[in-house]
């Protein structure tokens, strides 16, 4: 290229870009360059431009430790100016490593692997982390796998990230320390299961407590303890048997390969309780027991440290029904118990509270034989009857048909009310369906002899009765002058509505009637329809035929006339 003879300033600023073949390209770029002076905390760097170029000291230096740079030494920088306003070139050594960085961090990035870095410092929600050139933010969540408190013993200090999220238009990257320790841990975690097998006794620590059992840290990986498996016997809380840090000694249970989880157990290493129980605990058996567990539907008590029984409510007290068991015993309270029934397999032993004590109704038959006179107060009133108080903690019933004679059911329940005391005649007792069957009418006059003695009487059978008491329902009477006593219902007492009136008759009178039946208490009862009814009917089969033509009027009277002559020549 020819030349001016003599150059201005233009050519010769032509001719220098010529040979630096265009400064301008070099904006934007990573270049080398060589240190030629060092100033105060400035490296002074020429990179082959027009003017040198100069950079901080801190640029050179990893977060945390001091710059060691000499003169001479070769660095790459990053363009940023080919020339500033005092004619210097602008280098940036932090812009040439994070330009550096991102192109090596976008390689690790494609292909999922970790990355080293430093947390150098904190800012709103996280840490920042120098990769290398390139600056990380780290969320507090993937610090590590649980929170940390206090994040400074892992700053300044090289450590594998793995890398979320990279914009480079942006400068965004987020990278997380958590999911680098997870998967350690699970890589871990699956060298230690293999390891394991079930039935392998091992030691570990106690790291979590919940209410469902304890979690145990077995190195690695953590094993869960469930309460049931903690002791053979019972256990309200984790709580009563470990603690947060405490060593144990477990043995595995199972192992599930799939979900990677442990099941542990510590009663397994002790002896089983269970074992021989039937031949401990035979049926019939009386054994004194500690109450560990109240419910609705019984009480359970231990009968040695990992024996528990269960007393179900309906063998509590022969007495209390319907009763919360929590009415009958208490929490820790020392009981005697009757085994019931002992199952080995299932590890359930039925036991009886009530059974232990003496039945108040064998006692109550024994005290008070059928006939003896009672005395209690009534306790219910119900549509049948009558449920009374008695001797015993007992209570006795007086069917409505047994409360008084000469009324009905309905009105005699009427004539007593509750909280009032009676006297009653023990009928029936039958300890076996825990019944007492009583009778106050029985007391009445006109009740039937002691112990309900009929004599000869029988059902068809006529007696000569006499009057004891009239009543509106019929009349109290008595066969011979100490004979047995009966009733005669109204209905009974003729067969015409004019006969059937108890007033026609009077204390001390006499008649004829026929038994027609007896009541619950044995007590005859007499009737005159009936004994009309056969003395018709035997008249008809002796003087009258279906052919004869007479009427019952003449059978009547014919029999009527024979037994006046008979009573006649008896008279003679």
């Amino acid at each position: 290229m020819a030349t001016a003879p003599n150059p201005t300033r233009d050519d010769f600023e032509k001719l220098l870009n010529e040979t630096l073949g265009g400064a301008d390209s070099f904006e934007g770029q990573v270049v080398k360059g060589t240190v030629t002076g060092i100033e105060n905390d400035l490296a002074v760097i020429d990179v082959g431009l027009k003017s040198e170029g100069r950079v901080s000291l801190r640029e050179f230096a990893a977060p945390g430790q001091k710059a060691e740079l000499k003169v001479g030494d070769e660095v790459e920088v990053y363009v940023d100016r080919v020339e500033n306003a005092n004619g210097e070139a602008m280098l940036s050594r932090d812009r040439a490593r994070r330009e550096a960085a991102w192109d090596r961090l976008e390689t690790e990035y494609d292909k999922e692997a970790r990355v080293e870095g430093t947390i150098f410092g904190r800012v709103k929600g996280g840490f920042t982390v120098d990769l290398g050139g390139a600056v990380a933010f780290l969320p507090g969540s993937q610090v590590d796998i649980r929170p940390v408190r206090d994040v400074t013993p892992l700053m300044d200090i090289p450590q594998p990230f793995q890398i979320l999220k990279m914009d480079r238009r942006r400068g965004n990257i987020v990278v997380s320390r958590r999911a680098v320790l997870e998967e350690t841990r699970a890589e871990q975690r699956s060298d230690l299961i293999q390891s394991l097998a079930e039935g392998q006794v091992i030691e570990g620590v106690v790291k979590n407590i919940t209410d469902y059992g304890a979690f145990v840290d077995l190195g690695g990986i953590d094993g869960l303890l469930h309460v049931t498996d903690m002791s053979y016997k019972r256990i309200n809380h984790p709580s009563e048997m470990v603690g947060i840090g405490d060593k144990v000694t477990v043995q595995i249970v199972r192992i599930n390969r799939e979900t990677q989880r442990i099941s542990l157990g510590m009663k397994q290493l002790e002896t089983d309780p269970w074992e021989g129980a039937s031949a401990k605990y035979p049926v019939d058996a009386r054994f004194t027991g500690r109450v560990t567990n109240i419910t609705e539907y019984g009480a359970f008590v231990e009968l040695e440290s990992g024996i528990e029984g269960l007393v179900h409510v309906s063998e509590m007290s022969w007495t209390k029904k319907n009763v919360h068991p929590g009415k009958i015993v208490s929490t820790s309270e020392q009981v005697e118990v009757v085994v019931l029934e002992v199952d080995e397999e299932k590890r359930r032993i039925s036991l009886g509270l009530k059974q232990a004590q003496s039945n108040p109704w064998d006692s109550f038959a024994e005290r008070f034989p059928v006939g003896a006179e009672v005395q209690g107060e009534v306790k219910n009133a119900t549509e049948f009857g009558l449920f009374v108080g008695l001797e015993g903690d007992v209570d006795g019933m007086v069917h409505m048909s047994d409360i008084s004679w000469g009324v009905s059911g309905e009105e005699a329940l009427n004539l007593h009310h509750k909280g009032e005391m009676v006297k009653a005649v023990v009928l029936d007792v039958d300890p076996e369906k825990e019944r007492i069957s009583l009778g106050m009418k029985q007391l009445e006059r006109g009740g039937p002899a002691t112990g309900g003695d009929t004599g000869d009487l029988r059902k068809g059978k006529i007696a000569t009765v006499t009057v004891l008491d009239v009543k509106d329902g019929g009349l109290d009477v008595q066969v011979g002058d100490d004979g047995p006593t009966g009733f005669a219902k109204r209905s009974d007492l003729g067969r015409d509505r004019d006969e059937q009136r108890p007033d026609r008759f009077q204390v001390g009178q006499k008649f004829d009637a026929m038994v027609v039946g007896f009541d619950r208490s044995k007590k005859p009862n007499f009737s005159i329809k009936a004994l009309q009814v056969a003395e018709e009917k035997k008249a008809v089969e002796q003087y009258g035929s279906t052919d004869s033509g007479a009427s019952l009027g003449d059978i009547l009277g014919e029999a009527l006339k024979q037994k006046g002559s008979g009573e006649a020549k008896d008279a003679e």
